[in-house]
């Protein structure tokens, strides 16, 4: 491997360039030359990576159709896998067998039984950096409220609910496009694994570890082949309960928030896209707004970044992203048994303890050096 330094961008190639890489990743890497350059992309598709090189002004002497020809070149130092969730496994196994670092597209795998051979490889190849793009472990707003309840201001959590329903049919250029995620999936559970983990990133970034749930799908949407709706209840490792609703539904939703609260003894705490409301038992309210508001994508690179460079952890581990897919199988294994399940049946185990709650550069504040601020809102 080269050796790495902090005055130069590490080389990146990037294998898969379809909507993930154009919609999440390459909006944000654009951003941060200074700490990326792109020196490959490899696709099976020549059209789609033809769209990728133009939307990045790249030229196609970068690329090829065969990952593995990415992975033998010796200048590049980390890959950054895109591909459908099926792929995931044997790509990221092959770049960390050909030296490579790793950032990897959620979720670990299919089911358990590839959730459980990513973690092998995390503790095969313990030299190398390897990060699951669990993205809402970043974000600002997400950050920002587990700061709050980290500082007692709505004293004790005692529930937490997390609402997230949204029609979602195949429309050309967004993901519910992709046959593989949500019309036909080959990964368990379709697009309540698919997005689930994200909405668990949330729950876990603010309440902790879940640790038993009951849960209830339905199939109420007919342009998926896959339950599209859940309710859960849950246990968390801190004495607090908790519930969630998640729909995929195939008619229109109107009026929706999607939003997570957390109702402590002392206050309420409500996280809206971009927005932190804390409100205190005596009524009086503080607003808080986040602009411009970075899906977390910003801060997760910069996290990598610091991992490899400077040394240290990243947040978004293997092992983080494996617990958040736990809960997700256990909500399904309740759902058709129609009992409740311990998330530590399944035989993965410590947990993890937590999500560490990441600062920049690991300075005890909150937005050091990072492309937005904090404003206050008048009420």
């Amino acid at each position: 491997m080269p050796s790495l330094s902090s005055v130069r961008p590490i080389r990146l190639g990037i294998i898969g360039t379809g909507l993930a890489v154009k919609r999440l990743h390459w909006p944000v890497l654009r951003q941060m030359p200074d700490r990326f350059t792109i020196a490959g992309f490899a696709n099976r598709t020549r059209a789609t990576a033809e769209g990728f090189a133009a939307m990045a002004d790249l030229s196609m002497d970068a690329y090829v159709a065969d990952y593995q020809a990415l992975l033998r070149r010796a200048d590049i130092e980390t890959v950054l896998v895109c591909v459908p969730i099926v792929q995931l496994l044997t790509i990221t196994r092959d770049s960390l067998a050909a030296g490579k670092h790793v950032i990897c597209e959620k979720p670990p795998g299919v089911d358990l039984s590839e959730a459980r051979q990513f973690l092998a490889l995390e503790a095969q190849y313990p030299g190398r950096r390897l990060m699951m793009t669990e993205n809402f472990f970043y974000r600002d707003d997400l950050r920002l409220a587990r700061a709050r309840l980290d500082a007692g201001d709505i004293g004790h959590p005692r529930l937490l609910v997390e609402h997230w329903v949204e029609q979602m049919v195949p429309t050309p250029g967004e993901f519910s496009s992709t046959p593989w995620r949500y019309r036909d999936p080959a990964h368990r559970g379709g697009p309540l694994l698919d997005a689930g983990v994200h909405s668990v990133a949330t729950m876990r970034l603010l309440g902790g570890d879940i640790t038993r749930v009951s849960a209830r799908t339905e199939w109420v949407n007919g342009t998926m082949q896959a339950p599209s709706a859940l309710v859960m209840t849950f246990n968390l490792a801190n004495q607090t309960s908790g519930n969630c609703v998640w729909g995929f539904v195939g008619t229109p939703a109107v009026d929706e928030v999607r939003n997570t609260r957390i109702y402590g003894t002392e206050g309420t705490l409500i996280v809206t896209r971009g927005q932190v409301r804390c409100v205190h038992a005596d009524g009086t309210m503080e607003d808080d707004r986040i602009e411009p508001l970075d899906t977390g994508h910003y801060n997760m690179f910069l996290d990598f970044y610091d991992a490899l460079v400077h040394g240290g952890s990243v947040v978004a581990t293997v092992r983080q992203g494996v617990e958040n897919m736990l809960v997700v199988l256990q909500a399904f294994a309740s759902a058709e048994t129609g009992a409740p399940q311990e998330v530590s049946a399944l035989g993965v185990s410590p947990p993890t303890g937590g999500v560490p709650l990441w600062r920049p550069g690991g300075s005890g504040a909150l937005f050091d050096g990072l492309p937005c601020q904090v404003r206050r809102v008048a009420l």
